[in-house]
This record gives structure tokens, sequence and C-alpha cells, in this order.
């Protein structure tokens, strides 16, 4: 997964420029200057009302006009009026421009942000059927990562970041008061999330000295004064900051996860019994309100029947590929549960199958296999870090921390060593999240040097359905055979396609526990813990599944379509240099770019 440069900010992307911006359609300028003026003017309001996300997008805002902002962490609303009342400006101001003048890198724009407009607009009245304390992805677990990775440029950095810290209380009391909103609607949490996200918090307070936001502050520090010019290192009085910092974690950011734990708890009488919970079907509008988020999150415009067709379809054909693979080893017959053991055994057997399992080995191995089929990626510096031991459990298994636009070359890749349990698991993990996932995806796009605005547009069935797409394929990059990999592969498209359908069969068709426990008993997966489990996490994050697995098959049909229309002139290196060169977008954008 990605790390999104917003990722603590929950509001929906809110964009009304002043009457100020109107005043570039004067008469001398063409409409793709004016154009060009007006989605300049839209990044920089929209980067500028938050601090993180300004410091996490741009390395230089005075580069784009912007200095002297306010230190602000966000809040999270549900005033659905203004939300709505805001897109509805933007959406008109958007509007104004003749699309019909635009030169076709503009017409791209214009259509991308028609469609991120649009959909904010539908989704607006939902407002509080969003979970900002999801697991795994929740505010909770993002905002310790992005403030240990808030870079230090300068000593002003280091002040900017303290006065942050201050802000952290008032951020988790937004976010407190919004879940006391939606308790009030009945669309709190169940029983197990509650449970989970107040150990969570629990254990983030009693990590004490031995958090990592007290050991990576320390280490910026330490970066910052190799950088500075020697007649600059005086204003770095290290120890008065170390001391401060200090102060405010215990002033400031325990006592923040402590209330934020201690309130949740107070709401405790407002969840819904894990058994009888229910997805989203089971509230007022709420099958249409997993429609619209379906869409959203996989940028995909079929509907969910449709998406479930699909899904199956492929399934069924993975099923038989995989058949097949395990025939010409002499296994047949097997349930997915058989398929995923014997898959385990194949790779167990045959010990370590890297030479150097080093992650940076592997990137380097991963960028040398890729060559043939991808456009040459630009050179970047990579940083492999580890998830600290006593967080891996509320943790993805890895994620990639998106770069300021102006600083690409720098990147950094998290790994969680307690959620990756063999050779193969890394390598194909690093393909997701390295190369040619999300760092190559990233970094090429932005060489193409793309309008700002569109680097603030997230569409997660893009980005997460691209790095799905290229860590299946890492499985035939990997020195194992071809049946050996065809069999790990297709195994783990099955395996993300079954949790794609529960998603889908718990908040649309609304399964129980029981419903979605026949499921995969129908697959041969009759874990009755597992399936618990997997049912808890969808209920806490609705369609978190459908961007990686529906992401992954748009990508599939595009190149089936791509084989289609460019016949002998397709190539696998024409296919990825186009949807890579479009960036972000819906899929039937993509496909028009084809």
């Amino acid at each position: 997964m990605s790390k999104k440069r917003s990722a603590v900010i929950t509001a929906v992307f809110l964009a009304v420029l002043s009457v100020t911006v109107l005043s570039v359609h004067h008469f001398y300028k063409n409409e793709n200057q004016q154009f060009e003026e007006y989605t300049y003017n839209l990044f920089c309001q929209e980067v500028s009302g938050n601090t993180i996300s300004l410091h996490y997008t741009l390395k230089n805002p005075s580069a784009y006009g912007i200095t002297d902002t306010p230190v602000s962490i966000g809040s999270c609303t549900a005033d659905t009026g203004s939300i709505c009342a805001a897109i509805e400006n933007g959406l008109a101001l958007l509007k104004s421009y003749d699309r019909r003048r635009l030169s076709a890198e503009n017409k791209l724009t214009y259509d991308v942000l028609e469609d991120y407009y649009t959909t904010a607009f539908e989704l607006a009245p939902y407002s509080l059927y969003e979970e900002p304390l999801s697991p795994l992805t929740g505010t909770q677990s993002q905002l310790p990562v992005v403030l240990s990775e808030y870079q230090f440029y300068s000593v002003s950095d280091v002040d900017t970041y303290l006065k942050l810290l201050k802000k952290v209380p008032g951020y988790f009391e937004s976010i407190l008061e919004f879940e006391q909103a939606r308790a009030e609607k009945g669309l709190f949490m169940s029983e197990k999330a509650l449970k989970e996200l107040t150990g969570e918090c629990t254990a983030f307070v009693r990590l004490g000295k031995d958090n990592y936001l007290y050991s990576s502050f320390q280490e910026r520090l330490n970066e910052l004064e190799k950088e500075l010019p020697k007649n600059s290192k005086k204003v770095l009085n290290k120890k008065k900051y170390i001391k401060t910092h200090d102060k405010y974690m215990k002033k400031y950011i325990f006592p923040a996860y402590q209330n934020l734990a201690k309130g949740l708890d107070s709401l405790r009488d407002d969840c819904s019994d894990d058994e009888t919970f229910g997805g989203l079907c089971r509230l007022p509008g709420g099958r249409q309100y997993y429609e619209l988020i379906a869409a959203s999150e996989t940028g995909s415009s079929r509907s969910i029947p449709k998406l479930q067709e699909l899904a199956r379809r492929q399934i069924m054909e993975d099923l038989g590929t995989m058949q097949t693979a395990l025939a010409q080893l002499g296994v047949s017959n097997l349930s997915s549960e058989d398929a995923d053991s014997r898959s385990s055994d194949l790779f167990s057997s045959q010990g370590t199958i890297l030479e150097d399992s080093n992650p940076v080995s592997i990137l380097n191995t991963l960028e040398s296999k890729m060559a043939d089929d991808f456009p040459k990626p630009p050179a970047v510096d990579v940083q492999i870090k580890y998830v600290q031991k006593s967080l891996e459990e509320y943790m993805s298994p890895a994620f990639y921390m998106i770069p300021a636009i102006d600083n690409a070359t720098s990147n950094v890749i998290y790994i969680n060593a307690g959620h990756i349990p063999d050779d193969l698991s890394l390598f194909t993990t690093l393909a997701h999240e390295g190369y040619p996932g999300h760092l190559y995806q990233n970094v090429y796009y932005m060489e193409q040097d793309p309008d700002p605005i569109r680097c603030l547009l997230g569409y997660g069935g893009y980005t997460e359905g691209w790095a799905t797409y290229c860590e299946m394929l890492s499985y035939y990059y990997a020195p194992i055979s071809k049946n050996e990999a065809a069999i790990m592969q297709k195994n783990t498209s099955i395996l993300l396609g079954l949790y794609a359908l529960a998603d889908m069969g718990i908040h649309y068709d609304g399964w129980s526990l029981p419903d979605t426990a026949s499921f995969f008993r129908d697959y041969g997966i009759t874990d009755a813990q597992t399936v618990s489990e997997i049912y808890s996490l969808i209920i806490s994050d609705p369609a978190n599944y459908l961007k990686y697995y529906i992401g992954y098959l748009e990508f599939l049909e595009l190149k089936k379509y791509a084989i289609e229309k460019w016949g002998d002139k397709f190539t696998q290196e024409r296919f990825h240099r186009i949807v890579l060169k479009t960036g972000p977008a819906p899929f039937k954008i993509i496909r028009s770019q084809l």
C-alpha cells in the first residue's frame, strides 16, 4: 500500500477558489493559459490548507509562491452542508472553462478533476458513514508514521514539527466528536473493532521512551546537522530541541492517544454485536453509499453485480490455470485451502530461494528483471525502514511513503517483518511497494512533469491496482520454475478475489458471519477463526479489498482491450508506458487514452 500525503485528513477534497482567482479570465489569455492558472491556484490553495499535507507535497513551497502559512493539522468534520457547497462551487468553476478549446493534456486534467468533484459531491451526504479509525489504515495507525517521516530540511521545519505535536490533541478531539456524531446516528463501530482500536492506542502509549517517534526525531536532527552549513550549526540546539520534544510527547501525544481510547470506550454501549453488526446495506441508504465508495475506491464504472461477475470469472480462470500447473507437478484436485498449503510447501521445500535477501538487492533484481516490459525508470534513492516490532500487529505488511513532488528522487519503503514469513513474500512485497509497483509508478509519473493538481487527486484503484498487478507479475521474475510461479501467483490472486467477493457480499448483499463462513467453505477454507477475522476486517473497512483486486482486474481488462485494438503493434512496454503517463485516474479515462 502507499501512504497518501494527506493521510491524516479525513475530510473530502475541498477546493473553493476565492473570487480573486476568477480574475485570470482576461480576454488576452487563451483558454489553455487560463485553465493552467486555474489549476495552479487550485493546487496552491488546497495544499496550503494543512501543514502536513504541504510539507509532504512540497519540499520548497516558496518556489510555488506559498509562504507564511499557519501551522494546522486539519480537523475531522461532518458539516455536510458546507462540504456540498464547496464542491458545487468548485465544479461550477471548472465547468466555466471550455473543454473543447483545451490541449490534450489539459483535457485529461479537466476530465480527472470533473470525475473527482462529481464523486466527492455524490459522497458528501454520507460523510458520517466514513470511518477515520479503520484498522491498519486509520488515523491512529498512520499519524505516527507520517510524523516520524516529517523531513527536516531546515531548522524552521523542526520548529513547525514541534508546533504540530501540540495540535494533535485538538485533532483527536475532532475525531472523537465525529465518532460521537456517528454513534448518535447508529453508525458506530463494532465492539470487536473498538477493542482493537483502544488496545492499539494503549500499546502506543505503553511504549514510552521506546516509541519510535523519539528515535526518529533524534535521527532527523542528526541528519539536519550534517546538512547545515558550518556557520549555521549553532542555530540547531539539539539538546534543547530533544528536551522540548520529550516534553511534548508526554504533554500532548501520549495524552491524545489516552483520551482517544477513553472517549471511544465511553461509546461502548453504542457498539453493535459483531455477530449481527452486518454490512453497510443494513443502514439507511447504505447500499447506495457502498456503490459510491466502491466506484470511488476502484475507479471502475461497473456496477456491483458486474464487479462480482468479473471477480468470479477471474477466480475460475485462475483455478483452472492453477490446477493445470499442479497437475504438471503431479498434484491434482485440490481445494483452495489445500492449494494454499501446497504452494507454501513448494516454496519451503526449496529453502531460501534468494542468493541475497537484502531488500535493496531485491529491488535491484526487480529493476533489472522488468527492463524488457516497462519503460526505463528514473534514477532515485531508496531507503528501507522497518516497522517497530511492538507495533507490527497494528501496521500493514509494508507501505511506500510518497515523496514530495519537487523531491521525487528521495523514497522510503517500510517493511513489517512480522507479516513477511519468507523470502518469496519479501520479493513480491517489494515488487508491490517498489519496482515495478508504487515507487516506480510514482517517480515515473513525476518525471512527466504533470499538472501539480493531479498529484493531489487520489485514485486507489489505479495506484493499488497497479501495485497488485506488478506484484502478480513479480512471481514470474522470482528464481522459481514457471509452474511454481503460476501456482503461487494464482493462489494469491484467488485469495484476494475471495476477499473482494466477501466484501461485496457483506456490504452489498447483507451477508452475516455464517453466510460469509459458508461462502469461504465452498472454496475449501474452513478455519472459523480466520473467517471471523476477515469478516471483522471487512466490516471495519468497506471496499478496502476492492481497490487492490478490482483495480488489478481492471488493468487486466485494459491490457485485453489494448491487445485487441493494437493487434501486432501491442507490446508490454507500450501498454505500460501509456498507462503510466496517464497517471492516477478512473479506468474509463485510462481506456480513452489507449
